[in-house]
């Protein structure tokens, strides 16, 4: 009898749960996003790409001037002390673009899930997955959301 009861108790422990999953995927509405269309399509990131772009070929040009004039000096100690010049001055100038980067950056991405967040709620969306983890299933929302981050 005790057996009985034991075996009773671990099946109602492992159906119940179970049991409930199946309810709750009844209501559950799950949709799937595309998070490298989206991004690629956004004109934010565009845009930041362009600027960086064209910062990239101000550091070249900087790079470029900086060895001319350093070639042009005679006096080793004068050259050393402009070469560490230029290279304080680049490392200055590298940092600032990275850290500029970096923020316009988290400012679009914070702007494309906020834009997520705001479709899934207004759609009635419990859960959005990155469809890059998700083999079969959810709706697919990247293209309603292509329309909205433009």
């Amino acid at each position: 009898m005790k057996k009985n009861l034991v075996l009773l108790s671990l099946l109602a422990a492992f159906v119940c749960p179970l049991s409930m999953n199946a309810v709750m995927a009844a209501d559950f509405n799950v949709a799937i996003v595309d998070v490298p269309q989206l991004v690629s399509s956004s004109a934010q990131v565009q845009a930041l790409k362009k600027e960086q772009q064209a910062k990239a070929e101000e550091m070249v040009k900087f790079i470029e001037k900086a060895r001319k004039d350093v070639a042009n000096i005679t006096d080793a100690t004068k050259k050393k002390a402009a070469e560490d010049k230029y290279n304080k001055e680049f490392q200055t100038k590298k940092e600032k673009m990275d850290k500029e980067y970096a923020d316009k950056l988290k400012a679009i991405d914070d702007s494309i899930t906020k834009q997520i967040n705001d479709q899934a709620k207004a759609k009635g969306y419990d859960l959005v997955l990155s469809k890059n983890m998700v083999l079969f299933g959810g709706k697919d929302i990247t293209a309603e959301l292509v329309k909205t981050i433009k």
